[in-house]
């Protein structure tokens, strides 16, 4: 198959557009046209987000230089997913999936650009790019993701009952989701996410289990008859019907950042075509890879999780998680600080391994209650936490900021606050052989008091225990584990991971100040024998007298 590139032409048809736009300062203006007010709030408020320059060069690369205009050929080509020859295959990915990536790119051209007899000029190309990318609320941004989804459902004839009150982005949404509805949603939109930040990627492409996501919204927007069994139930099966209206309110309190994958989807797309420009041949959807279900990982900290963790909140924590599932091996490996089935179990293996580490942190926890009579099924439990500051042996609650999460088998999200800072506890045993009427307990915990702990785990990394959210005032209310009740859960733990999240720079602070506890621990070491060669001032010496006759008495030299 040949690929026939974009011609080059000598001729910019930005430049050419603007030549005679700005003239010089002091020189005349009446035979020169003016920029139209229309243009010129385009372009300031795309210079605004910083895009300008990138939509000059991909408008370059991208127009016909007769027409100083874009074909719509050309941008559904640009925005197209399938056309980077990618299909769908697996036993988790929904069906309709590789239908709508096949139709991903003329549904955002429908959507976003205005066309005029030749194409797309440049007005219409920044306004539509504004339209997207620009600032807006959370609440505009997800109207347009899901007017997008619904557009793109169309395309792969799967029926959306979603509908929008008028054509404005800010519009009341009507309607249901079903729980494969949303299950189509969070894969188009980590497909978008995933194509934002593999601009050059090649090969197959894993597409993660969603479930706990699709759990998530089940359990906070609707009711199954009979209850629901979260580690035991087909989700493809679940006719139970999401109100829109509680749905876009799970968006906002759980991953707020979901809409961005659209926004940083199409900027993403703009920027390869401003840098290589856009191949125009075919696409060949099954040429080169596939979209298939993620294989088996030992981690905890899995792709689906670090996504739906990295779109709970905007911060420099997302982009460094957000590095979890631009691989399909994990692209973590670097960023594990602890696992207790690597490292050991206990709070001194962990402390070896987390002390010096000076950023953000997530600890994950895998543990299990009793089972239950009659259910043979594995009832694990995965909760995580949060912290923005370095762990510190103290026998008190610390902290300034963080997180809890309930990420297996529901995912819920439970940030600050603001009552209470107990964000942290983490106590270990003194050094001093002091006696101590009544010690704090030894441990790791979050939230909660001191003897009433949120999260508890316990020295030897063996007991969990998860107290009602009444007992805390640091973390939003809502129960960590499926079906908690009033009464603390005690659990048997399997694995601990710590993963660090503060870059390269908190990862050379720990190297530093673990050469220099070695430094130190070499120094201590080393005993200086001349300072014993005398019998009777040597230690042993004295502890022998004292055993031969304690009631002796001694005068203390001084």
């Amino acid at each position: 198959m040949t690929m026939n590139k974009l011609p080059e032409h000598n001729r910019n048809p930005i430049r050419s557009l603007r030549r005679h736009a700005t003239p010089a300062m002091g020189a005349s203006t009446s035979s020169e046209p003016r920029v139209s007010a229309e243009q010129n709030e385009a372009e300031s408020v795309a210079a605004s987000t910083g895009a300008l320059p990138m939509l000059q060069n991909a408008f370059s690369k991208l127009a016909n230089p007769q027409t100083n205009a874009v074909p719509l050929e050309i941008l559904q080509r640009c925005f197209s997913f399938a056309g980077e020859g990618r299909s769908c295959s697996g036993s988790n990915v929904p069906d309709s999936l590789t239908v709508m990536l096949d139709n991903l790119g003329s549904t955002l051209v429908d959507q976003f650009f205005v066309p005029d007899k030749g194409g797309i000029n440049w007005v219409e190309f920044v306004k539509s790019y504004n339209k997207c990318c620009a600032r807006v609320s959370s609440s505009v941004s997800l109207n347009m993701l899901l007017r997008v989804f619904v557009a793109v459902s169309e395309s792969a004839n799967v029926p959306i009952h979603l509908e929008f009150d008028s054509g404005d982005t800010d519009c009341k949404i009507n309607g249901h989701l079903l729980p494969s509805d949303v299950l189509l949603l969070l894969a188009l939109c980590w497909v978008m996410s995933w194509g934002s930040r593999n601009l050059k990627e090649e090969g197959n492409l894993s597409l993660p289990d969603l479930n706990h996501l699709v759990l998530s919204v089940i359990t906070s927007c609707g009711q199954v008859e009979g209850g629901l069994d979260v580690w035991d139930c087909d989700i493809s099966s679940l006719e139970v019907q999401l109100p829109a209206g509680k749905f876009v309110t799970w968006v906002m309190n759980t991953v707020p950042c979901l809409p961005d994958c659209l926004r940083l989807y199409f900027n993403a797309r703009l920027q390869i075509a401003a840098t290589e420009g856009v191949e125009l041949a075919p696409s060949d959807s099954s040429s080169v890879g596939d979209i298939s279900s993620i294989a088996a990982h030992d981690n905890l900290l899995t792709q689906g999780r670090a996504w739906a963790i990295s779109i709970t909140n905007k911060s420099r924590v997302n982009e460094e998680i957000s590095g979890a599932f631009i691989s399909n091996e994990g692209g973590m490996g670097d960023k594990l600080v602890y696992r207790s089935s690597t490292h050991g179990r206990g709070l001194g293996r962990f402390w070896s391994r987390v002390e010096g580490y000076k950023g953000p942190l997530l600890i994950l926890i895998s543990a299990s209650g009793e089972p239950h009579e009659g259910n043979s099924v594995d009832r694990k439990w995965v909760i995580g936490v949060l912290t923005d500051q370095a762990f510190e042996s103290k026998d008190i609650f610390y902290g300034n900021s963080g997180c809890l999460y309930s990420v297996g088998p529901v995912f819920h999200v439970f940030p600050p606050i603001g009552k209470e800072k107990n964000f942290v506890y983490s106590h270990l045993h003194p050094t001093g052989k002091v006696y101590q009427p009544h010690p704090k307990p030894v441990g790791l915990a979050f939230g909660g008091t001191l003897g009433n702990e949120r999260i508890f785990i316990d020295e030897d990394f063996s007991k969990l225990t998860v107290r009602h959210h009444s007992v805390d005032k640091t973390y939003r209310s809502g129960s960590l584990l499926p079906d908690q009740g009033f009464l603390p859960v005690e659990g048997i733990i399997s694995v601990v991971e710590v993963w660090g999240l503060g870059g390269k720079a908190a990862k050379e602070v720990q190297d530093s100040f673990k050469k220099r506890e070695e430094l130190f621990t070499e120094q201590r070491r080393k005993v200086d024998l001349k300072t014993f060669a005398n019998w009777e001032d040597s230690p042993e010496k004295m502890m022998m007298d004292m055993m031969s006759d304690p009631n002796a008495v001694r005068r203390e030299d001084r």
